[in-house]
């Protein structure tokens, strides 16, 4: 009985060198190498949900999607195809200087839908925007001041983490204050991109590790989000309450 041949894996360099970059109308650059079950239409429309005031600070970017990037011991190698005998050690992204330029890898053949893509996409541009532009001081006055009302829950395990750390009596507050408060602007970029590109539902975002931030201060932050990065043309920010059956 014949078998399938394994994934070929090249060295990113090799990857970024043999594959061509497209370019987005908001400027993000991107490109495809290997096989992937997200569609051209889809890829090109959730590149181009991030809003040019955002993607304005992912110069000297390129976002790579591929099957499978692979972390074996000091290096990564990317694979052609989804093989599961790499998938062990693939990992989620991983972000490579190479040049002058940052290339971030995204496999997506680990997830393989289009949340968990889409998802996987926004959360690295929210983190990128936050370490390039820093925290809007409005965004910061809104999430504190919910913190200190004592709203339920938080957007990820760093924020949830960071927050108790300043909010406790140890010391170094004010340095946690400010993960916290960057750890809150990514999440929330991150998921106010995402709602533009798909329509959301809020417990889809649920995590076992720490509990969700609750629904209204959620929307506080997103709706801060869209002021600071008004969708693009052809994109729609909404909120919808409705009591689930």
């Amino acid at each position: 009985m014949s078998q399938a041949a394994p994934a070929i894996t090249r060295p990113p360099a090799e990857v970024v060198r043999q594959t061509p970059v497209s370019q987005a109308p908001n400027g993000i650059c991107y490109a495809v190498s290997g096989e992937m079950t997200l569609s051209e239409k889809d890829l090109e429309r959730m590149v181009a949900a991030v809003p040019a005031s955002g993607a304005a600070a992912l110069k000297r970017k390129a976002y790579y999607f591929v099957p499978l990037t692979v972390s074996q011991g000091d290096e990564t190698v990317i694979a052609d195809r989804y093989d599961i005998s790499l998938s062990d050690n693939a990992v989620c992204h991983r972000n490579l200087d190479l040049g002058d330029a940052q290339c971030v890898f995204i496999s997506t053949r680990l997830m393989d839908d289009k949340f968990s893509v889409a998802f996987e996409f926004y959360i690295n541009v929210g983190h990128a925007i936050v370490e390039r532009a820093g925290v809007a001081e409005d965004f910061a006055d809104l999430v504190w001041k919910q913190v200190e009302a004592g709203v339920r829950g938080e957007t990820s395990l760093d924020a949830w983490e960071a927050r108790k750390l300043a909010t406790g009596n140890g010391l170094d507050t004010e340095k946690y204050k400010n993960e916290f408060f960057g750890a809150t602007f990514a999440d929330s970029i991150s998921i106010f991109l995402l709602s533009l590109f798909l329509d959301v539902d809020y417990y889809d975002l649920r995590e076992r590790d720490y509990p969700l931030l609750a629904p209204t201060p959620l929307a506080e932050r997103l709706r801060k989000v869209a002021e600071l990065f008004p969708p693009n043309p052809g994109f729609d920010f909404a909120i919808y309450y409705k009591r689930r059956p």
